[in-house]
C-alpha cells in the first residue's frame, strides 16, 4: 500500500468528510475519491457507506482503518530506525532504468531513500531496458531497475518490485497498417512490426508471433521502447511494448491497444545488483527502503 494513500485514508477514516480531508491533505476532491475507489477495487469490498448527508466507515473499512493505523506506525518506526544506522552514510550511488522508470517506478524509491540517507549522492543513467544487467555486471551501475530475465546470473540478487503487462499497440491516424488491422482474419504476414533488437520484449514477441506469423514483416528494429510508440504514432507499424511505457510516452494519444495484456506474460520488474555488493552500507539501506516500502 502506498504511504501517502494510507494517510489518505486514515485521515478520511477519522475526518469521515471528504471536503475537509481534501483540504487539510492537499489533494483535490477528485484525487481522494480516486484513491479510496481504488483502494477498495483492490480489497474488493466497500469500505466508506456514503450519502447526501454523511459519510460512515463500513465494518470493513474499520478493519481496514486499524490496520492502516499499524501500518503507518511501524512504518514510522522503521523510519526512525533507518534513520539512526542511515543518516550519516555518504557517498554515491549509480542506479540505472529506463526514461520511463525513472518517473513511474524509481521516484517513490527515492523520496523515501533520500529520507534516511539524506547524505548520499544519486547518480542516474538511463538507457535501453536489455542493457540493465550488463551495467551492473560491468560496474557502470551499482544498482538497476531490470526485468527479471528467463536466465537469471547466479552471483546478483532481484528484488520484485511491480509486474509490468505489454501491449500490442496499433497507431490511431488512418493508415495501410490500419487498412490491413481491418481486415478479417488478421492478414498478419504483411502487417509491419517495429520491433526491439533484443531483450526481454523480443523474447516475448517471438513467442507470440509463432502461433501466428511464419515470417514477420519488420520494418524497424530500434532501441528503447519509448521510441517504438513514437514510431507507431506516425503511423509506421505495430509493437509489442510495456504497457507503462504506452500509458507514460507524450504520444500516448495517438495509439490504440489491440491486445488487453493477457495474451502476453507480464515482466516481473525489480532491483538487481551483485549479490557480494548487498553487504555495503549504502546499497544494504537503499535495498531495505525499497524492500519495506513495496
Amino acid at each position: 500500500m502506498d504511504i501517502r494513500n494510507a494517510q489518505l485514508f486514515l485521515h478520511l477514516a477519522s475526518s469521515l468528510n471528504f471536503a475537509r480531508t481534501s483540504e487539510q491533505m492537499y489533494v483535490s476532491p477528485s484525487t481522494l475519491s480516486r484513491v479510496i475507489q481504488r483502494m477498495e477495487e483492490e480489497l474488493n469490498v466497500e469500505l466508506f457507506q456514503r450519502d447526501n448527508r454523511s459519510v460512515r466507515l463500513t465494518l470493513a473499512g474499520q478493519k481496514v482503518q486499524a490496520f492502516v493505523k499499524s501500518y503507518l506506525e511501524q512504518w514510522h518506526q522503521l523510519q526512525i530506525a533507518l534513520s539512526e544506522t542511515s543518516a550519516s552514510l555518504s557517498g554515491e550511488i549509480r542506479l540505472f532504468c529506463t526514461v520511463t522508470a525513472s518517473f513511474s517506478h524509481l521516484p517513490a524509491i527515492l523520496d523515501k531513500f533520500r529520507l534516511v540517507c539524506p547524505l548520499a549522492e544519486i547518480k542516474l543513467i538511463t538507457g535501453d531496458a536489455s542493457a540493465a544487467l550488463e551495467k551492473v555486471k560491468q560496474d557502470e551501475a551499482d544498482i538497476a531497475l531490470a526485468v527479471y530475465p528467463e536466465h537469471f546470473p547466479l552471483n546478483m540478487a532481484f528484488r520484485s518490485i511491480a509486474k509490468v503487462p505489454l501491449q500490442l499497440i496499433a497507431p490511431v491516424i488512418p493508415c495501410k497498417t490500419n487498412d490491413l488491422l481491418s481486415q478479417s482474419p488478421i492478414p498478419w504476414d504483411s502487417v509491419p512490426f517495429i520491433l526491439p533488437e533484443h531483450g526481454p520484449v523480443r523474447s516475448r514477441f517471438e513467442l507470440w508471433r509463432k502461433a501466428r506469423i511464419s515470417e514477420p514483416k519488420v520494418v524497424a528494429k530500434v532501441e528503447g521502447h519509448e521510441a517504438m510508440v513514437s514510431m507507431v504514432a506516425l503511423g509506421t507499424g505495430v509493437a509489442l511494448v510495456p504497457a507503462v511505457v504506452a500509458q507514460q510516452s507524450p504520444a500516448r494519444d495517438r495509439v490504440r491497444y489491440l491486445t488487453q495484456g493477457d495474451e502476453f506474460a507480464p515482466f516481473d520488474l525489480g532491483l538487481c545488483t551483485l549479490s557480494k555488493r548487498l553487504h555495503e552500507p549504502l546499497l544494504r539501506a537503499f535495498w531495505q527502503v525499497a524492500s519495506e516500502l513495496i
